[in-house]
């Protein structure tokens, strides 16, 4: 089935596992957006295909597309691969958000380029695009303790005490995905990046 490209279409899509023992957890922080980005702008993103959940709608007359992969983590390229090519979608209109050890809770980092860094579903995004350039939203979980195995510390869940952190950062990240519709990259990286 053939689909026409559709000209200035955005897209967005939010790292995270699908099945509710994943939800609250911190590699989750992008599936959070997504879900932000939804409520905000009444899109439902219940529809299956490209081995995602996808919802479409039109925000202040741009299509937007909202993705949250359903692979799991370590395959999220997989999911966000057979999109563009489905959609026809341009991988410059994307925004893909997700869980940055490397940054403090509560903090973006928006970057158009970089290495994975050891996040699986990013090492999995460059893999599948065959590129490390794309417009990115990092969410800060911080690290874990010494000692505390990482890939234990992301499947949890986020405690009481950084929730307030965390409801501001997912408003941010979707404050700036909203920005990003009608600005470039560079100046939405010029007013979140703080």
């Amino acid at each position: 089935m053939e689909r026409e490209r559709v000209e200035g279409m955005k897209w967005i899509v939010g790292l995270g596992n699908p099945g509710t023992q994943y939800r609250d957890t911190r590699h989750n922080v992008g599936f959070m957006v997504i879900d932000e980005l939804a409520k905000r702008w009444g899109i439902s993103v219940t529809g299956t295909k490209c081995k995602a959940l996808i919802g479409e709608g039109n925000v202040g007359g741009t299509k937007v597309v909202l993705i949250k992969p359903m692979t799991y983590m370590n395959l999220s390229g997989e999911s966000v691969r057979s999109f563009l090519d489905y959609f026809k979608a341009d991988l410059a209109d994307g925004i893909v958000v997700y869980d940055d050890l490397d940054t403090e809770i509560g903090k973006l980092r928006l970057r158009y380029q970089g290495s994975a860094g050891g996040h699986n579903g990013i090492k999995s995004l460059i893999q599948h695009l065959g590129t490390q350039t794309f417009d990115r939203i990092r969410m800060g979980i911080s690290r874990p303790q010494p000692g505390m195995v990482i890939s234990d510390y992301v499947l949890s869940p986020f405690p009481k005490a950084e929730r307030d952190k965390l409801a501001d950062m997912i408003g941010n990240a979707a404050d700036a995905a909203e920005f990003a519709l009608k600005a470039t990259f560079e100046e939405t990286m010029a007013k979140f990046n703080r």
